[in-house]
């Protein structure tokens, strides 16, 4: 008999793991709306397919209902995910989501599966099945380290949604006292570290929810000044290259130097008189009208701010 208290963590995980498992559902409906994947990947929901199963197979195992019925409705509602990615993919990124299913949810993990089943006895399965299990599950925490990276590199919150961390952070809570009132160290054990990643994004999320203040820069401010760094450096080469080599230089120098003095030379003053009594002059022939000018093209260099 379960106690209470257990049960009612339990009852919490459950509803807190399945609201983290409907957050994608903006994205497949977007993905259905316009019948197209874009750019989304379908590595995140392979991945967390795989480890829902390996999770329901733990349960299984152990007999524990609340995790069963918690990564059975996981199990569901990912193949729900992925065969909507498979309908409106593109045939490389389907043929792509198609042979990753086969070689980890079908191929890996049907091998696990019958090994523990056949070779494996007693205590043992159960020990070896929640060792997989709690790996991978350090594995997918690992994840949220390239979203923290790009945090702090462009001190921006915009691709961390601060209410999917927080639920992340509660569940990682949730499932880490559930697994110690349960005696079960290989639920509680990952979910430490679930815990750490959580309250680090939500630390990065209150540090940096000021663009302005904080000087967000913005992945394609990041683009615009890598661009910027490699036109700087291509014209500190070239000035290098004519420092090098000044006599294949002297000539375009000289044009340039050519012009700007002609510029200097070409002002035109004019006096204007004020209104006399004399009586006007003959007027003379009138000049010949000056050739026309010849522009001096003169390349400059534009840099990209």
């Amino acid at each position: 008999m379960v106690h209470p208290l257990v049960f009612a963590v339990g009852i919490l995980g459950n509803i807190l793991s399945f609201l983290v498992t409907l957050a994608p559902v903006p994205t497949f409906y977007r993905v259905y709306k316009k019948k197209s994947t874009e750019s989304f990947q379908s590595v995140p929901y392979v991945v967390a397919l795989l480890s829902a199963m390996l999770w329901l197979y733990y349960a299984l195992l152990t007999r524990d209902v609340l995790l069963l019925s918690i990564n059975a409705i996981a199990c569901v509602v990912q193949s729900v995910y992925l065969t909507i990615y498979i309908v409106y993919a593109p045939k490389e990124a389907m043929a792509f989501t198609l042979k990753l299913l086969c070689t980890l949810n079908v191929a890996l993990y049907g091998g696990m599966v019958a090994f523990l089943q056949f070779y494996v006895k007693g205590h043992h399965r159960v020990s070896i099945a929640g060792g997989i299990g709690a790996a991978f599950a350090f594995a997918v925490f690992v994840a949220p380290l390239a979203i923290i990276r790009q945090v702090i590199r462009t001190k921006s919150v915009e691709f961390m949604p601060i209410g999917l961390s927080f639920f992340l952070t509660i569940s990682a809570v949730v499932w880490f006292l559930y697994g110690l009132l349960m005696k079960d160290f290989f639920i509680a054990m990952p979910n430490i570290l679930g815990l750490l990643f959580g309250l680090a994004q939500m630390a990065l999320y209150f540090v940096y929810r000021n663009p302005k203040k904080n000087g967000a820069v913005s992945e394609i401010q990041v683009v615009e000044e890598q661009a910027a760094d490699e036109i700087k450096d291509q014209q500190q080469l070239q000035t290098h290259h004519v420092a090098a080599n000044p006599d294949d230089a002297n000539g375009e120098v000289a044009i340039i130097s050519d012009a700007v003095d002609a510029n200097k030379n070409d002002d035109v003053v004019v006096d204007i008189l004020p209104p006399s009594s004399l009586p006007p002059l003959e007027k003379e022939p009138p000049l010949p009208a000056p050739p026309p000018a010849i522009p001096i093209m003169v390349q400059t260099a534009v840099e990209v701010v």
